[in-house]
């Protein structure tokens, strides 16, 4: 769907859409609760609803982690909206009890009572469904030919105990016509409609809820995760799109010094390429149902991605793909031998280190020598010791069965080298080369040599960086209308601006983030010089709230200068620092900006939780019911009705069009 022409700047809010609470949802927000959040935008002056993903992910909490590209997930149907489902009201009236009081949603627990109600209406309509093959269902089929080995994947699923495909036996490897094979299986076939009817009802249910909101002048916006889970449909049935044999993720940070390692497999974009990118256009024509605007999760990917061996845990020894490599000839010709690139390129550990390691964990010398004979081998008759070529990584490593304080020591060590030999004769530098033990023990001469070739290898890379950007980018700006909105945070190089400005592509800006970090001070930048194709975020759902930020996190004297000193000086964050905050996020120059709506429901003191961070969507890095699980504190229609609350909300929107020229400023922080 076309985004609707931007006369100004526009206000919109962030929701995970299982947030919402309404007199109908049971345990989460449904597809239809979003029409109910419509008289919020509409008394309020929002005009854009952004989700969190709302694909399929299975009994994983993470919308990031989807079992399909193309697949809604049958936990935000509504059931009582369902035709077929009229004599079960009094099922579904229990489950809203059972969950509509809970602080955050059970996710399993929501989902598997939902699915039994689910399964139990389809039995007792299953007859009529079948019936229709050749009516309603196969038209539906035929406009989402995903739907079919969607269907075979599931039922797949669901006969080995939800397992990861790869532990399918027989089914872990079927072509096309195997599946299709599947599919026409009259056996089967009644198994295989229950997830097609499933995914009618989601699609009829969400695109009313869209429609909807469109027709009282409220964009919807959705969000692509660029990767998928290689336990998905996707990975599994068109295997050739996909390279399994490295694991994406992103380089070390403040935040992860490791790296991030998320085991999604990467992209085979020749092969996409051979194929006009048919699985990614379909993708967006899919989602252009739904939506008029969307995030590109991850758009740096396009452009180049870290990839891990999948011999490895952590990312630190990652790579970007693609890059122009470092060639042995070239170490060779700048003056590092064969013996200077082993220090450099392998890891050498010292065997008084290890034995401390071992003394200090309290372990016995029979431990300490098993752990020589298995992981290492002696460099000539010194006291230092290399991995042998049989450790591949760090989970060759934990394959040892060392004690784990001597498994700890030796994938520290493992990680410790300056350049990683990816291929034979072939090198790359290490995210943070210049903190291993190898690189301070160069000569100055030898630094700056190598470092003017790491430097010329990264400029050949960021061409073709910039060449694959835009070409694939442009692929997805031109297969549908909508407005494509990137997340573009972490280690940017300077083609991705450049290419996200000619395609007329929205970057992030989100406002903790957004600072001069090689200027003295590290001062934020200027709301006001935010480019106007941009997205401005005072908070996202990988973030603390506004709140907790502010009262845990920010630097509150740098900030001064964006939200003024007398909000700055306030340690806590009230109904007043949240009109101020919120307010001087709402003047950026950004055409769009989103607020969380737990960050709006801060202008009013009620709606406050004890503790701040409760209020949190996800906690990267952590594990555990928590995550994606945040409700909303009242009912929809209860913030819907609330004036105090309205009025504040309004103050925040007008200032949006303060200074709304519409005219698209393409200067960048």
């Amino acid at each position: 769907m076309r985004f609707p022409p931007a006369t100004q700047k526009l206000a919109g809010i962030v929701i995970p859409l299982a947030a919402l609470r309404t007199d109908t949802s049971a345990g989460v927000g449904e597809f239809p609760d979003l029409a109910e959040l419509g008289d919020f935008c509409v008394n309020t002056g929002i005009k854009l609803v952004q989700l969190l993903p709302v694909n399929d992910s299975g009994f994983q909490s993470s919308p990031y982690s989807a079992l399909s590209a193309f697949a809604l997930h049958p936990l935000y149907l509504k059931i009582g909206d369902m035709p077929e489902a009229a004599s079960f009201a009094a099922e579904a009236a229990r489950i809203r009890k059972r969950f509509e009081s809970a602080a955050r949603f059970p996710f399993g627990e929501v989902l598997r009572a939902k699915m039994e109600l689910l399964a139990r209406v389809y039995d007792a309509g299953a007859d009529a469904v079948i019936a229709d093959e050749n009516g309603a269902t196969a038209e539906w089929i035929r406009g989402n030919a995903w739907a079919r080995e969607y269907a075979v994947y599931r039922r797949l699923k669901e006969k080995h105990g939800s397992a990861h495909w790869k532990e399918w036996g027989a089914f872990s490897a079927l072509k096309q016509d195997e599946i299709q094979a599947l599919w026409d299986d009259p056996a089967l076939r009644r198994e295989h409609l229950f997830w097609v009817w499933l995914q009618r009802h989601a699609d009829e249910q969400f695109s009313a809820a869209a429609a909807a909101l469109a027709e009282r002048g409220i964009a919807l916006k959705g969000d692509l995760p660029i990767l998928m889970n290689e336990d998905s449909c996707d990975v599994w049935a068109h295997p050739e799109y996909f390279r399994r044999d490295m694991a994406a993720g992103a380089p070390p940070d403040m935040y992860s010094p490791l790296g991030q390692n998320w085991d999604f497999p990467l992209y085979d974009w020749k092969s996409l390429e051979r194929h006009d990118y048919a699985w990614w256009r379909e993708r967006l024509r899919t989602a252009d149902r739904y939506y008029q605007a969307y995030r590109i999760d991850h758009v740096l990917g396009f452009f180049r991605i870290w990839a891990t061996s999948r011999s490895d845990r952590a990312a630190m020894l990652g790579r970007f793909i693609p890059a122009v490599p470092i060639e042995r000839q070239e170490l060779e010709s700048i003056g590092f031998d064969a013996g200077r690139l082993r220090w450099l390129s392998r890891t050498h550990v010292p065997g008084a280190h290890l034995r401390a390691a071992a003394a200090e964990a309290g372990l016995a010398e029979a431990e300490t020598n098993r752990a020589f004979e298995t992981a290492l081998d002696r460099i000539g008759s010194e006291d230092l010791w290399l991995f042998k070529e049989s450790v591949r990584g760090e989970v060759d490593i934990e394959a040892l069965g060392l004690a784990s304080a001597l498994t700890d020591f030796l994938k520290n060590y493992w990680r410790d080298r300056a350049l990683l030999e990816y291929e034979k004769d072939r090198f790359q530098p290490l995210w943070s080369f210049r903190e291993t033990t190898a690189y301070p023990t160069l000569s100055e001469d030898e630094k700056k040599r190598l470092e003017e070739l790491i430097e010329s290898k990264r400029r050949l890379s960021e061409a073709i960086w910039e060449e694959q950007g835009e070409r694939l980018l442009a692929v997805l700006k031109e297969t549908t209308p909508m407005l494509a909105c990137a997340e573009d945070l972490g280690a940017v190089p300077d083609c991705v601006p450049r290419v996200l400005d000619k395609l007329g592509i929205l970057g992030l800006r989100v406002i903790r983030w957004a600072r001069r970090w090689d200027e003295a001070g590290q001062p934020y930048v200027p709301l006001a010089s935010y480019p106007y194709l941009s997205v401005c975020a005072p908070a996202v759902h990988d973030s603390s709230t506004v709140r907790e930020w502010w009262e845990q996190e920010a630097d509150r004297t740098a900030l001064a200068p964006v939200v003024g000193a007398a909000a700055a000086g306030e340690a806590r964050y009230s109904p007043e620092t949240a009109a101020a905050v919120l307010g001087a996020a709402a003047r950026s120059a950004s055409m769009i900006c989103v607020f969380q709506l737990q960050d709006l429901l801060h202008l009013v003191p009620r709606y406050y939780a004890p503790d701040a961070a409760a209020e949190r969507v996800n906690v990267p890095g952590s594990v555990g019911d928590f995550n994606w699980t945040y409700r909303i504190p009242c009912r929809v229609s209860e913030i819907a009705e609330d004036e105090e609350l309205a009025e504040a909300v309004r103050r925040v929107v007008a200032a949006r069009t303060d200074d709304s020229s519409g005219k698209q400023k393409k200067e960048r922080p």
